[in-house]
């Protein structure tokens, strides 16, 4: 699972800047209690690298390359990469792991959405089996009624053979 944090959002609070350094201080922990931050870079993409076994994500992350630069270089066939370019790639980079489609990637991006399939398009050309991967958790959610983590968690999706296209694609999403 995956950990958050509302009200406040501890999570979205910027390190970056002497404002969100600023904000930051006034969390304070209970006496004997310490407050820990950690980032595990990319988390999510380096999971589903190894899950789908994608050997060009892989090398990239052992090669500690930027690795929303790379797939933009693979998504754009080409070898110099503008700032918004590296950011359409993050964009989809992260989409494709939620199951976000053209729709909403182009809303995202605020292009049109023939723009965004075909970054879809070109994302899955050059990342072959993370489709491949994705592709077979829809169908083995189809055939069980639900999808396992690597250590057996089952996530029971009982609209993934839904008539309603909707609320399908929602479940499809999850799987």
């Amino acid at each position: 699972g995956r950990l958050s944090s509302i009200e406040p959002n501890l999570q979205n609070i910027p390190i970056r800047y002497e404002e969100g350094r600023e904000i930051r201080k006034v969390f304070i922990p209970h006496e004997g209690h310490q407050l820990l931050a950690c980032d595990y870079s990319q988390i999510e993409l380096r999971v589903l690298a190894d899950l789908a076994d994608e050997k060009v994500l892989i090398e990239a992350f052992k090669n500690n390359e930027d690795i929303h630069t790379k797939t933009a270089q693979l998504i754009f066939g080409k070898e110099e990469i503008t700032s918004l370019e590296r950011r359409q790639a993050k964009a989809v980079n992260f989409g494709i792991i939620y199951g976000q489609s053209a729709f909403g990637l182009a809303q995202n991006l605020n292009i049109s959405r023939k723009e965004a399939k075909q970054i879809i398009d070109s994302y899955f050309e050059q990342y072959p089996t993370i489709k491949g991967y994705m592709d077979d958790a829809v169908a083995k959610a189809r055939e069980q009624g639900y999808v396992e983590t690597i250590m057996q968690r089952r996530r029971y999706l009982k609209d993934i053979n839904s008539a309603n296209a909707v609320v399908r694609g929602f479940a499809e999403r999850n799987a």
